[in-house]
């Protein structure tokens, strides 16, 4: 490419960084380093009925945390700003002149209820409303009589009623639209605020913008773009569109079920890296075997060829397997750091970090999994049964366990020392030296030990995490339990 690339991301700051716009920022973002080129951050908030206080501050540790580093943006600068379509209001209204001085655009002073009338009259047909022109024939001494006496109004373009209009999509192919299918959306709203639809346009060509990459549901909207950067006389960008990232084949990402946003799983226990590597795979494929990637490696994989036409399955459980592959990567110390503010959760943060990280690394497929799988070691369920006691594989039974838990009681009370290894050394040599095998013994000790059928860790572990107290007691109510 001899022109340097840029593209750019311009989410609206209503909320929390829904999955759909996280992947168009990060595909953005690796076209762009892929070509050497730049990444841009732009915040289009026009619509102030929508605008959520925070909600910037929210793209921008979104993306940072992602890996994704903006060269030109709000909080950074850069030659082309301000960055921040609230701030370039001043910007647009000429522009919108300029077309209605050539025609491309008009005054429209149609009201609010009038609209409605129209557009009710419109349904009752069965016809698909769109606005009829009607401003468009006004005179210019009916236009200027109108402005003088400061009737509120619009500006719309001027869409052409014959013809086609077409544009090749890097994705899509060649796409081609009958222009009476085209309105003539708004341009500059009432409040003097650019639509979303103009201001993109205006933004994009002031800021060089090489290559557009959006949602799939613009590719309708395009040609009206089009037609604005022709009536301008501007260089008409690549466009790539994405199809949208779904549930299933049927059903939308949803708020509702928390399941749409970054931080709903961020939240939910998955790690930032293994989500922004699934999220690659969800609409594009490497062209290869390999599901595991690096920021660097996805720059150095990602192509516009490998993206897909069809809409992109966000599949949970790809995820959570892919989040648990992640996690087994982990340094002790990572994973540690990660599951701290989970063991605060449950109550087990003074408890030994390296041996609970030890025996939970394994077996942690989300962070918030360790809570329910740790909760006996902060208390006791004193309710279990004792039929948990019987198990036909360790050859243990209520009898046999009263037997094994008396003789782990005076074995480990005077213990020497209080550790994992001397632990294991005294219970193997005690299931040795009372002929049974060892999982005769441990099986009743991490019962009375845990409470529960399931636990990660065995006996030893358990043990060694609880203190020498805490599990003589347990070992004794267990005991009590046998009668």
């Amino acid at each position: 490419m001899n022109q340097e690339v840029r593209t750019r991301f311009a989410p609206s700051p209503t909320g929390f960084m829904h999955l759909g716009g996280l992947r168009a920022a990060l595909y953005g973002y690796l076209f762009a380093r892929k070509n050497g080129g730049k990444f841009i951050l732009r915040i289009e908030d026009t619509d102030q009925v929508r605008f959520v206080e925070g909600a910037t501050e929210v793209i921008y540790d979104t993306l940072r945390r992602c890996g994704m580093n903006w060269d030109e943006g709000p909080d950074v600068g850069g030659p082309v700003g301000p960055y921040i379509q609230s701030q370039r209001k001043e910007l647009y209204l000429p522009y919108a002149q300029q077309l209605v001085k050539t025609g491309h655009a008009y005054y429209c002073f149609c009201t609010k209820e009038e609209l409605e009338e129209r557009r009710a009259a419109c349904e009752a047909k069965g016809e698909v409303f769109k606005y009829d022109k009607h401003c468009l024939h006004l005179s210019q001494e009916e236009i200027q009589r109108k402005l003088d006496a400061g009737v509120p109004y619009v500006i719309r373009q001027n869409a052409p009623t014959t013809g086609e209009t077409s544009y090749d999509d890097l994705v899509f192919g060649h796409m081609t639209f009958p222009n009476d299918t085209l309105d003539d959306m708004v341009l500059i709203k009432q409040d003097g605020m650019p639509t979303y639809n103009f201001a993109n346009v205006i933004d994009d060509h002031l800021m060089g913008i090489t290559h557009v990459m959006r949602g799939m549901e613009y590719l309708s909207s395009t040609p009206k773009y089009n037609l604005l950067y022709e009536a301008f006389g501007w260089e008409i960008p690549q466009y790539i569109h994405m199809p949208p990232v779904m549930r299933d084949s049927q059903h939308k990402l949803s708020k509702r079920d928390g399941d749409a946003y970054f931080s709903d799983y961020v939240d939910k226990g998955y790690l930032v890296e293994a989500i922004v590597n699934y999220l690659a795979l969800v609409g594009w494929n490497p062209g290869d075997e390999r599901e595991f990637f690096t920021m660097e490696e996805l720059i150095r994989a990602f192509s516009v060829e490998g993206m897909s036409k069809s809409p992109a399955i966000f599949d949970v459980n790809k995820l959570t397997w892919m989040n648990a592959e992640y996690i087994r990567r982990l340094s002790p110390a990572e994973f540690t750091t990660h599951a701290l503010p989970y063991y605060e959760k449950a109550g087990v943060a003074g408890m030994d970090h390296a041996v609970l990280s030890r025996i939970l690394q394994p077996r942690t497929e989300v962070f918030t999994q360790i809570p329910d799988m740790v909760d006996f070691l902060a208390q006791l369920d004193e309710t279990y049964s004792p039929e948990l006691f019987t198990n036909k594989k360790s050859k243990c039974n209520p009898e046999v366990a009263k037997d094994m838990l008396s003789a782990a009681i005076g074995m480990l009370s005077n213990l020497p020392a209080w550790n994992q290894a001397m632990i294991h050394e005294s219970l193997v040599g005690l299931a040795e030296g009372m002929g049974v095998k060892n999982a005769t013994l441990m099986w009743p000790v991490r019962i009375a030990a845990a409470g529960k059928a399931v636990t990660p860790g065995g006996a030893v572990e358990i043990c060694c995490i609880l203190g020498r107290e805490e599990t003589v007691r347990r070992l004794k109510i267990g005991l009590e339990k046998l009668g």
